[in-house]
């Protein structure tokens, strides 16, 4: 994962940043970051675990161990492996008018709420209006989220034929 808050996911992109400037994230956006590493990404939750207990001012060991292996699937209690965060999804439904994303990624401030979450879906003339030019001034999506999510289905779903 890009840790300097570089992915194209506008929520993950908020959560990365906030976590390096302040060492917190929320526990929803630590959740949506967490899911896009090891599943959009298919990198170990360990990795995750290794920069959040380095960053965190409220690391505690059990708290990350457990939370990561939560989310990626292979903990005691474990969500779901098939659960996959949809990022764009998650930004509407818990920051709706894209306030904690405007604080984070300051280069979408402009974007209408309706594109702040998925700024590469936005019309061109939006996009000028707002100063954004992808690729440039903000990343395009480092991963198609539906392909990645296909992708984590598939190499999870091998897992129940190593039994």
């Amino acid at each position: 994962m890009d840790a300097r808050g570089k992915t194209g996911y506008p929520l993950v992109d908020a959560g990365m940043r906030e976590l390096w400037r302040t060492g917190w994230m929320h526990n929803r956006v630590r959740m949506v970051v967490a899911s896009f590493l090891v599943k959009h990404l298919l990198i170990g939750w360990q990795e995750g675990a290794a920069w959040f207990w380095d960053t965190l001012v409220d690391a505690d060991l059990a708290n990350n161990t457990l939370g990561w292996q939560w989310v990626s699937g292979c903990g005691a209690d474990a969500a779901p492996y098939f659960r996959i965060f949809n990022p764009v999804l998650q930004g509407e439904k818990f920051d709706p008018a894209g306030k904690y994303v405007r604080r984070w990624v300051p280069e979408l401030a402009a974007l209408p709420d309706e594109w702040i979450h998925k700024p590469w879906k936005a019309p061109a003339s939006i996009l000028q209006q707002a100063s954004v030019e992808l690729g440039r001034t903000y990343p395009f999506p480092i991963v198609d989220h539906h392909e990645a999510r296909a992708r984590a289905l598939a190499a999870l779903g091998t897992m129940k034929t190593m039994r």
